[in-house]
């Protein structure tokens, strides 16, 4: 006998399609829903954690948030300098009326140089895009329409024709809104030297819990980089920015308060170009008919080839050189004379050496090569001049009998020396060198990318 089939279980097979489909259809759409809330309100995130301690402002709950009820954001900030791009991607958390805290840095280089695509800026994006994709690995991507994405050139851009730069600032802008980040339009440019001195400042008074804490003694900041050098720091004394230079004052809002600041960047006082005008080339400048630049601070048997902004220089010694720190100390004295503005409260002031100032003490052994440490300004003078015990024979002399060891040491040496003078800084000034704070790179990244999350709500929510 057949079997006749159950019309309740053909009912429950017509109700279970229409049902599965309804399911299926309501999951979907809270999917879309949570998505896009994420995204909102990880940029709320962004912009109240990092201006809400600066106004006392309740920061939003935002769904992206750490254990404990942190609020998580991100930047990223490219920092295209003379010798090479780097990115540095930012991870900040945030509790609810406190300040941000920096919880973990990523920091990837390339070189060279933007610079030195400057006849075929089409070449530069690869490596835009390569420093991009580390950004992208590291952020959680329901973040990354929410975490900013800056580019800050420094002198090497700006010692270059301004039709030039802006070309490869527009290769990378190209790039940059082709990615999935929050890109506004001022989001590569040339930075102006007063300001990467002020976000270096920024950072390392951050680093230091300076600006976390009022009324705490705030920190100074010396950069050597390849084309510029710069000197930050708050002066105690009014007569400091009173009689400052025009260019050499500053003003900054951060933290509910305002700092008048002492910052000056001198263009072509960085250590690369100072060679070069030691050795008397000009900046961008091949030498004539293939010169070559003789200096007095190369030993008098060196003669040999040196690269500079995609220049290459025939250098060599100068003859019959008896005493070669005195002879490299004036032609300094004549590079430096009158180009640095002196102020005497530096003294008293703590401050901190990056760059180039860090890279050539570790390399004469002043301070360690990893962890850094502290020497005094004098410290230079002498291991060019004397020598000491770690260093076996003075620089200066060893140049004299060892040329092509390293042909520019002893000039590096009573540069930096010089400079530190004419600053004001007496030899017994202490200063610290470091790379790192809390395993934080001492870089004006971490400020910049601080200003410019600050700039950008106050331009979307001005506040009175």
């Amino acid at each position: 006998m057949r079997k006749i089939p159950s019309n309740g279980n053909l009912k429950m097979t017509k109700v279970a399609y229409p049902l599965g489909l309804f399911v299926c259809l309501f999951i979907y759409v809270a999917y879309i829903k949570w998505h896009w809330a994420s995204a909102t309100q990880a940029f709320f995130s962004i912009t109240e954690a990092a201006t809400g301690p600066w106004r006392g402002q309740q920061a939003r709950s935002p769904l992206g948030t750490a254990a404990h009820g942190h609020e998580v954001f991100y930047g990223v900030m490219f920092d295209a300098g003379s010798t090479g791009t780097r990115v540095h991607v930012f991870h900040f958390t945030r509790r609810p009326g406190e300040t941000p805290i920096l919880t973990r840095e990523t920091v990837k280089a390339l070189k060279p140089g933007l610079s030195a695509y400057a006849d075929d800026a089409e070449k530069s994006t690869l490596g835009i895009q390569e420093l991009l994709d580390v950004a992208k690995q590291d952020i959680p991507f329901n973040f990354w329409k929410a975490t900013p994405l800056v580019l800050k050139a420094t002198a090497g851009l700006r010692l270059l024709p301004g039709e030039k730069a802006q070309k490869l600032l527009q290769k990378v802008k190209e790039v940059f809104k082709a990615s999935p980040f929050f890109v506004e339009d001022d989001c590569v440019s040339i930075m102006n030297g007063t300001d990467e001195g002020v976000a270096a400042w920024i950072t390392i008074n951050f680093l230091t819990g300076s600006l976390k804490t009022p009324g705490r003694s705030s920190v100074g900041m010396l950069d050597l980089g390849g084309g510029s050098t710069q000197i930050t720091f708050l002066p105690r004394v009014e007569g400091t920015l009173q009689t400052a230079p025009p260019g050499h004052r500053t003003s900054l809002q951060m933290f509910n308060r305002t700092y008048k600041l002492y910052s000056y960047s001198y263009l072509g006082l960085g250590l690369m170009s100072a060679r070069l005008a030691i050795l008397g080339g000009m900046e961008g400048t091949p030498a004539e008919d293939g010169k070559e630049l003789v200096s007095p601070c190369l030993s008098p048997g060196f003669r040999g080839e040196w690269e500079h902004a995609e220049i290459t220089y025939r250098i060599s010694g100068q003859k019959a050189a008896v005493n070669l720190h005195e002879l490299c100390a004036s032609r300094v004295s004549e590079i430096l004379r009158s180009q640095v503005h002196r102020t005497s409260e530096v003294k008293g002031v703590d401050f901190y050496a990056f760059s180039y100032y860090y890279d050539l003490a570790a390399n004469v052994g002043l301070i360690d090569a990893e962890k850094g440490g502290s020497l005094i300004v004098g410290d230079f003078e002498i291991a060019a001049k004397y020598g000491e015990w770690w260093l076996h024979c003075p620089v200066c002399r060893t140049a004299q009998t060892q040329p092509q060891s390293n042909p520019f040491l002893c000039m590096d040496l009573t540069y930096v020396s010089l400079l530190l003078q004419e600053f004001g800084f007496p030899g017994n000034k202490v200063l610290k060198l470091t790379r790192k704070i809390d395993n934080v790179e001492t870089s004006w990244a971490l400020g910049a990318i601080f200003h410019y999350i600050d700039s950008l709500n106050r331009r979307k929510s001005p506040v009175s």
